[in-house]
């Protein structure tokens, strides 16, 4: 394994590099991130297994998932810029042989903590190998039209990859166990990393001399995490140490903004934030991605602990999700973008996702798949879509050329904090509703379709909320 993580390929390598097609290098890219991007979902059905197995309780669940975005989130900016001084090819196979190690760290866990440490490391190393993948497409593609198809193809790979994790997930997990949703990554990671070596054209950086604020990074990683960790067990302490943490959170990112704006070579460079396109539509996406990871996640534990339904058809339950945002991505997206503006799609997604929401806040405890959860899926599924291209185009375009790989980081942070915050928030909240009625004599049936009900309902408010912030800051933007 550690000769994967060697940084410097030999002539004959990138020769080889040099013959291959674009479209060919967009392909190992666009695998690289699926594997990624499937080990955010891909532990969602089996959940109920790893809880059993493990002895996870309550909200501490959630630190399966959670584990691995702070650590992904968190380190994003410093992978991003560590890939822009050793080389974006190198950082990002580096990237895939320390997730496809700590995959199998994951894959052979017999306790809480290793599980959730090893979640971290893989975390860590899809960091490494997403941060730079926008970067090295925009360089393939400079032809905006062909970028363009090639933005919407990794868009649909990235989207469709997390629902698809959920099918593998319950399949890995009903026919062998849930250890298998990680060992499935060795042999997969390993392909994909002799593929990358061999096709990836490497690009020098600027060297490590150049330096990389790691301390910056670790006031924010620290902040992130330490802000799940709030959510998350909130219900589990005092409002007093609640609050005290919650304090200690802010002063992280406060120390973090301060660093920034004095650092020499900033992970974040704050003028970025005076585009009022690039920061609307981070937040914008923030909210968004809190309410489709609260659909994957809360939405499978519902047709599990509620409709009854075991792993594999829960994953089965799942795969119109990623049939639906990848034939809509690839058949439509760049298409209607074109013709009505990014501006117009986003909204419409936007509204198909709160409609979604809303028919799934009035899920009953003995509700049936076809009536209660798929049309909610489909609407999810199309308003995503619509919305996840269209806002990629309108957060990039409010960023200067000088700053497009900085523009793409800073992207890809806000979309993995926008998933961690809004499953530890809905996570918690129907727990906690759960936790009050079964106090209260309701039986266990009631009070968990309940409590996933608040869950939605809730979800279903930060999608409007989405909707209602891209309709004022970005109004006007037709691109």
């Amino acid at each position: 394994m550690s000769a994967m993580i060697e940084n410097s390929p030999s002539p004959a390598a990138v020769a080889a590099g040099a013959r291959y097609s674009r479209w060919t290098s967009l392909a190992v890219l666009c695998a690289g991130t699926l594997m990624t991007v499937l080990d955010g979902n891909i532990v969602t059905v089996a959940m109920p297994a790893i809880q059993s197995d493990l002895g996870f309780g309550g909200p501490g669940l959630a630190w399966v998932v959670n584990a691995y975005l702070i650590s992904f989130g968190g380190l994003l900016l410093l992978a991003g810029r560590l890939g822009d001084l050793v080389g974006r090819k190198q950082m990002f196979t580096a990237g895939l042989a320390v997730f496809t190690l700590a995959s199998v760290l994951c894959g052979t866990a017999t306790g809480q903590g290793m599980l959730i440490a090893a979640r971290a490391a893989q975390g860590a190393g899809g960091a490494m190998a997403s941060a730079v993948v926008l970067g090295m497409l925009v360089a393939l593609f400079p032809e905006p039209r062909e970028q363009a198809r090639a933005i919407a193809a990794f868009s649909a790979v990235g989207a469709a990859g997390g629902a698809l994790g959920t099918f593998l997930g319950g399949a890995l997990t009903e026919a062998l166990s849930w250890h298998w949703i990680f060992l499935i990554n060795l042999p997969i990671g390993v392909a994909a990393w002799l593929a990358a070596v061999r096709v990836l054209t490497p690009e020098p950086g600027a060297g490590l001399g150049r330096g990389a604020d790691y301390p910056g990074a670790a006031l924010v990683t620290g902040a992130l995490m330490l802000t799940v960790y709030v959510i998350v067990g909130a219900g589990d302490r005092s409002r007093a140490v609640t609050l005290l943490l919650a304090a200690l959170a802010l002063a992280l990112f406060a120390a973090f903004a301060l660093r920034q704006a004095r650092a020499a070579r900033p992970l974040l460079r704050l003028r970025l934030f005076r585009s009022r396109l690039l920061t609307g539509a981070n937040a914008v996406q923030v909210l968004m991605i809190a309410t489709m990871y609260g659909f994957q996640f809360i939405g499978a534990l519902y047709l599990q602990r509620v409709l009854g339904h075991g792993a594999l058809a829960t994953g089965t339950a799942f795969l119109p999700a990623p049939i639906t945002i990848g034939v809509l991505m690839l058949g439509l997206s760049a298409r209607t973008v074109a013709r009505f503006g990014g501006y117009r799609v986003l909204l419409t997604g936007l509204v198909l996702i709160t409609a979604g929401m809303a028919l799934l806040g009035r899920a009953p405890a003995d509700g049936s798949y076809v009536t209660d959860v798929l049309p909610a899926m489909l609407l999810l599924s199309a308003g995503f879509a619509a919305a996840m291209p269209a806002l990629t185009g309108l957060a990039m375009s409010g960023a200067r050329a000088e700053d497009a790989g900085l523009a793409s980081g800073l992207f890809n942070t806000t979309q993995v904090v926008g998933g961690s915050l809004g499953l530890a928030v809905l996570s918690t909240l129907a727990a906690s509703r759960t936790q009050g009625l079964l106090a209260d004599g309701a039986s266990l049936l009631p009070a968990t379709a309940a409590g996933y009900r608040l869950a939605f309902t809730v979800a279903t408010g930060i999608a409007a909320t989405a909707l209602v912030l891209a309709a004022l800051v970005l109004r006007g933007r037709r691109g």
